[in-house]
């Protein structure tokens, strides 16, 4: 008896010192508090690992609360108590996750990917069980129902039709046993997503070509060589150069190397990404995720996933899908076909009696682009210096919508080599605030993509500025040296920057709507649309300086670079397209199997006459964007977006790259508006008619 009491006691002061301790955690934890930072951006030196998991606890504790507040009201529902009481609800579950995930994707480490592992399922299954919730969606049911009653302004009903759907395609209309299936596809495929992410960060750090021979660089420019030996220095190799899968190290090589077999090495490392049959091997986790993304699909009555996901695009319906693909593929692959003939005539003018493969496109395609148009790309990045590049693209922003990016110096940041900066309208009127993290490093996710710490939206009538974040992936340059872009690297820098104006610029009621939430097929406009004020002649003169000289980029070398605009496009549309095909082929599957992965992919290939010496611009086994990230049959979303983009930016070619009328029509009618009314009439609003693939082709070089 005295044993028991004694543990008893034991037991009571554990408990208690536990709750103290989980209560300290939570009063210190800077998560759970306003930030008394400038503008109220994380305070990302206080926020610790351990805070993390308490902030969540938290969060879903306040998230449930609030959802149980709406149900429990016994007041009639109304757009104001079930509406907007419920887009309202969760937001320290968004500003907790949004600053997690938005590290553990740019600066993770091992703890991060523990806490994701846990969080991530727990996060699906909260998301599933709010969506589920009965007494919930009878409550916006009743208002959906009713909506005429309420006499809505267009983005009011935007925010009900947006909250309607979701639980409808939630699963808040399935039977009960279906419900409960739901739950564990979405938890299931939480898991799998993020371990098919984990994989190829894993992939990516763990291959390196590690060169000793200085003649096995032969053919290399000055630029790859010193890089390469930098990321040697730094892992501690000293007096050899390394080459990774990163992009910026593993195209210059595949590019430029004279050493075929290296090509091949390189090449076949990253096709191969996650097709190894070692521990970071995709092939199980894309058939797990194939079969249930069908299943899920099934249980709403789809007969494939992307009938499912389509049915609330644009786009509609896959079949629509494809005949835009097809619009564009039959004269791409045309083109790559003629070119692929034409450097299988240089190999054989060399002396050379292989066959072109894949890891020899670049490597030719940039030695017939220098004989041909005596243009090599190489020559180009002197004038693409990153700190000319970034204030000629700030000068860009300017004089279309009146914005100025002021640096912000002794701010908070995550990592040393992130940069933050104020936007401003013209009068000094505070927009928003952009970090800019510029250089790949070993805990970043590889690509590049716009996200966000705090979305716009308004409180008590008050816009609440949002904080956007733009990742990137450059080369880190040696220490004194410049970082120079090449010409695709330039592109995604006005690309990620057109994606963080949606966000900076949003001006509506709901966060629910603002920004970047909009349909997957509408979001790539405002980026695509501002990479082509990285190319124009008279924009590119604002800011194409040589980083030694300053001398402005001539005029003859903009020219080689508009005489061989076309040249390479077959290429680089085949391989997208190819990608956007594969995307569709495992989401339109409609009876679960066991699937060869690479036999699949392969057949899918075939069937649309894709050459062997070109492979889809992502594999199965690396398709982060479908099988990570928001894209599953979304890929071919770029396209469509850029018939809207090439559509748009005749407009600015006919009044002038910088017309106020139009940039503003622009600003008003897309980039502030957000999800808040449906996209095609926003772009028609602002095109005044609808928008036709002609400027498209004419621009690839196919009409």
């Amino acid at each position: 008896m005295k044993y028991f009491i004694y543990s008893l006691m034991l037991v009571v002061l554990f408990s208690a010192c536990n709750n103290q301790e989980k209560t300290e955690t939570q009063t210190n934890n800077p998560l759970l508090m306003k930030f008394n930072t400038p503008f109220e951006v994380p305070a990302f030196a206080d926020i610790k690992t351990e805070h993390y998991m308490p902030a969540f606890e938290e969060a879903f504790k306040q998230h449930n609360a609030e959802i149980d507040a709406i149900v429990a009201n016994k007041a009639v529902p109304s757009f104001g108590n079930t509406i907007e009481a419920y887009e309202a609800a969760g937001s320290l579950l968004s500003k907790v996750s949004s600053i997690f995930f938005n590290i553990k994707g740019t600066d993770t480490n091992d703890e991060m990917q523990k806490i994701a592992n846990e969080i991530s399922p727990r996060m699906a299954t909260h998301s599933t069980n709010i969506k589920l919730n009965a007494e919930l969606f009878a409550k916006i049911k009743t208002v959906y129902d009713n909506k005429a009653d309420y006499n809505l302004n267009a983005e009011q009903e935007m925010l009900l039709n947006e909250i309607y759907n979701s639980f409808a395609r939630g699963g808040a209309n399935l039977e009960a046993n279906k419900k409960d299936r739901l739950k564990e596809i979405n938890k299931e495929l939480s898991i799998l997503t993020l371990k098919f992410g984990e994989n190829l960060l894993a992939e990516n750090n763990n291959f390196k070509l590690i060169i000793e021979n200085e003649a096995d660089l032969a053919g290399l420019p000055k630029s790859a060589v010193e890089n390469a030996a930098q990321a040697a220095k730094d892992n501690k190799l000293d007096g050899k150069w390394l080459f990774t899968l990163h992009k910026p190290s593993l195209i210059p090589f595949i590019q430029y190397s004279e050493k075929r077999e290296l090509r091949k090495k390189m090449f076949n490392a990253y096709s191969n990404m996650g097709n190894n049959n070692d521990e970071f091997d995709n092939k199980e986790i894309i058939n797990k995720i194939a079969n249930l993304r069908l299943e899920k699909a099934n249980l709403f009555g789809f007969k494939n996933y992307a009938e499912y996901i389509l049915d609330d695009r644009m786009a509609k319906t896959p079949q629509n899908v494809l005949d835009l693909l097809d619009k564009v593929w039959a004269p791409a692959l045309e083109a790559a076909k003629n070119d692929a003939k034409n450097f299988q005539e240089v190999i054989a003018a060399e002396g050379n009696n292989f066959t072109l493969a894949a890891w020899d496109w670049f490597y030719y395609a940039e030695k017939v682009r220098k004989q041909k148009f005596d243009l090599d790309e190489e020559a180009l990045k002197p004038y693409f210096e990153l700190e000319n590049s970034v204030n000629g693209l700030f000068t860009i922003v300017e004089k279309l919508f009146g914005l100025k990016m002021e640096l912000l110096n002794d701010f908070p940041v995550y990592n040393k080599d992130v940069r933050a900066y104020e936007v401003k309208e013209a009068d000094g009127t505070h927009v928003g605030i952009i970090y800019m993290d510029f250089f790949m490093r070993p805990s970043k996710s590889s690509g590049a993509w716009m996200t966000e710490f705090r979305g716009e939206h308004k409180e008590d009538g008050k816009r609440i500025a949002p904080v956007i974040l733009n990742v990137f992936n450059f080369s880190k340059p040696a220490e004194g040296s410049p970082s120079l872009l090449n010409f695709d690297e330039l592109t995604t820098l006005f690309h990620e920057f057109g994606h963080g104006l949606h966000g900076l610029l949003a001006n509506t009621q709901y966060g629910m709507l603002s920004g970047t939430n909009v349909k997957r097929d509408f979001v790539e406009l405002p980026s695509q649309i501002l990479e082509n004020w990285a190319t124009e002649r008279e924009t590119m003169k604002m800011f194409a300086k040589h980083y030694k000289t300053g001398e402005v980029i001539p005029d003859t070398l903009i020219d080689k670079i508009e005489k061989s605009s076309h040249f390479n496009q077959g290429f680089a549309a085949v391989e997208y397209l190819a990608a956007s095909y594969l995307d569709l082929s495992w989401h339109t599957i409609t009876t679960k199997a066991d699937f060869d992965v690479n036999a699949f992919e392969s057949k899918a290939m075939q069937e649309k006459g894709l050459i062997g010496e070109i492979i889809p611009r992502y594999r199965s086994t690396y398709f982060s964007h479908v099988f990570k990230g928001g894209y599953a049959v979304g890929y071919y979303s770029y396209i469509w977006a850029e018939v809207l983009d090439a559509d748009a930016f005749e407009a600015f070619k006919q009044n002038g790259l910088f017309d106020q009328e139009t940039a503003n029509a622009f600003r008003k009618n897309i980039l502030e508006k957000g999800g808040s009314q449906d996209p095609m009439f926003l772009y028609e609003t602002f095109r005044g008619a609808k928008a036709g693939t002609d400027p498209l082709l004419k621009r690839k070089g196919f009409m």
